[in-house]
């Protein structure tokens, strides 16, 4: 019993020493970039550009399959989703591969303008602290928006503007559901499912954002499978 006791306490120690050190790391690095450029005026940059899209001049197709596919749960967690999370690692675990991740669209805005994309650990624990700041500062809503208008759709498009417009010549806020569930599903992988990369995957990708979009309820199976 004795033994038990003291290896439990050893374990306690190794968990309190492993949260601390990976503190202080995500800290500093979020620290760093603070300091290469402040918060709000890395927002103030995105928000100043003249194609920038609000949130009432995007499609509810595209705002709906966006939120159903990326982080369905936006609105009811905070800025990590912990329960996401310990599905994503479940789910991976089972499967033997990386197939979730479990980060939120908060910290996915995060990383797109004030981290990097690099797939590192300290960037990730960075990536922590600053979603908290994002949603001490800003609101669900205008995250949503940094979100929409910093990820790269492939094909030189950043941001839903350009995106729409690019793919098809309309603005955000027309988009019908077909056209709102592929570009949903575009920023996961832009290298592989931008619609002129491979047609077939992007294809497979929207059937994907439907089928999520329909187990949210924001659709009707007969309009997935119209669109399938």
């Amino acid at each position: 019993m004795k033994l038990f006791r003291k290896l439990l306490f050893i374990i306690l120690i190794i968990i309190i020493l492993v949260a601390s050190f990976s503190f202080i790391i995500g800290f500093s690095y979020y620290s760093k970039a603070l300091k290469e450029k402040p918060l709000v005026a890395r927002v103030d940059e995105v928000t100043s550009n003249k194609h920038f899209t609000k949130f009432d001049n995007l499609s509810e197709y595209y705002r709906n399959a966006v939120i159903a596919v990326e982080d369905h749960r936006y609105y009811d967690h905070g800025p990590v989703d912990f329960i996401a999370i310990a599905r994503a690692v479940f789910i991976n675990i089972k499967n033997r591969e990386l197939q979730e991740g479990g980060s939120t669209i908060t910290q996915q805005v995060a990383k797109n303008i004030v981290l990097s994309q690099e797939e590192t650990l300290n960037r990730k624990l960075a990536e922590i602290f600053a979603a908290y700041d994002l949603e001490k500062n800003y609101s669900k809503q205008e995250i949503f928006e940094l979100y929409v208008n910093t990820s790269y759709f492939g094909d030189g498009y950043y941001g839903i503007y350009d995106a729409s417009m690019g793919y098809y010549n309309k603005s955000p806020k027309d988009l019908n559901l077909d056209e709102a569930s592929m570009l949903a599903g575009v920023p996961n992988a832009p290298s592989v499912y931008a619609p002129t990369v491979n047609p077939s995957l992007a294809k497979k990708r929207q059937a994907h954002v439907l089928n999520k979009m329909l187990e949210y309820g924001y659709i009707s199976g007969s309009e997935a499978n119209s669109i399938k």
